[in-house]
């Protein structure tokens, strides 16, 4: 029992690392290739864990050489376009101008139903507000509203919106993240500064963010509420 528990933990930890130098692909955004050696991950990693009387390396070894065909394809992708168009195919346009191709629709095997719900997803509730509709090669469905559907944007009414920038988290369960407060040019000294108009020290928050005009969010450790300055 405890020879399993161990293998179990020695392949979880290769499947991880393989899936991490994989990529950071969400699983509905994988290419086909990816998504059959992810499945073949799965399945070698799944037999040395249960069976004991299978050598560890039965498992090991296949899953390193799938890593290595991954990125071997993936390499082959990134030179070539036409090899990228073999692996991958390429994205098909579902509506064109407003108009569904039924052709399209029957080569990839479409419903309409199918393509309603796909546009659902993307907060389309009405088949006739599309201008496109293009399945992309992962199979997701990216839809492009008719211009009078679209949604409107500060740009429409010549309106400037200030910079924004993205927010910081300089403190994440206690623990300061240095690495951020560089970022935004400030010290250990500032941070403390800082968090004392909050009573506390750094160490007793539980999350202290910063965004693009200095906008401060602290909430402590103790369930004390968020505080806004």
């Amino acid at each position: 029992m405890l020879i399993t528990f161990f293998r179990a933990i020695v392949l979880y930890i290769l499947v991880l690392i393989v899936m991490r130098l994989m990529g950071k692909r969400e699983i509905g955004q994988l290419q086909p290739f990816e998504l059959a050696i992810s499945i073949m991950i799965a399945d070698l990693a799944a037999v040395p864990m249960a069976e004991t009387g299978v050598p560890l390396t039965n498992g090991i070894m296949p899953i390193l050489g799938l890593l290595v065909m991954h990125l071997v394809i993936s390499m082959i992708n990134m030179k070539s376009s036409r090899a990228r168009e073999i692996i991958c195919g390429k994205p098909s346009i579902l509506i064109y101008r407003g108009k569904v191709d039924q052709k399209v629709l029957k080569k990839e095997r479409f419903t309409i139903n199918e393509l309603e719900e796909r546009l659902r997803d993307n907060s389309i509730f009405n088949i006739g507000d599309v201008e496109y509709a293009i399945l992309e090669t992962s199979g997701q469905v990216t839809v492009i509203p008719k211009p009078n559907k679209r949604a409107t944007t500060p740009e429409d009414f010549n309106i400037e919106p200030k910079y924004e920038g993205i927010p910081y988290d300089l403190v994440v369960d206690g623990k300061v993240m240095y690495e951020n407060l560089q970022k935004i040019g400030k010290n250990y000294a500032w941070l403390k500064k800082q968090t004392e108009k909050f009573g506390i020290k750094p160490e007793e928050a539980l999350i202290i963010t910063i965004d693009g005009e200095g906008k401060f969010f602290c909430q402590p450790l103790e369930k004390d509420g968020g505080k806004n300055v």
